[in-house]
């Protein structure tokens, strides 16, 4: 997540008050923000993995996991 999407996060969600000119850039709510995205990405991919591999299907396991970890990435 970048800067704008987590403050606006933490604003929708009244944490957060004063808008992009009481934000300080990369601050550790941005950290923590992709700290947690990335957990659940992986626990995402995870299930998808358990699930696919569950229908017999090893290829879209592969291919489901690998695209919900990709997201991290952009």
């Amino acid at each position: 997540m970048n800067n704008e999407q987590v403050m606006q996060l933490l604003a929708d969600n009244g944490l957060h008050e004063g808008g992009m000119d009481n934000w300080v850039l990369d601050n550790a709510w941005v950290q923590f923000a992709n700290l947690v995205a990335a957990h659940e990405r992986e626990e995402c991919a995870k299930e998808c993995e358990h699930t696919a591999l569950r229908m017999g299907s090893e290829w879209m396991a592969h291919h489901c996991a690998q695209a919900i970890r990709a997201r991290g990435t952009t």
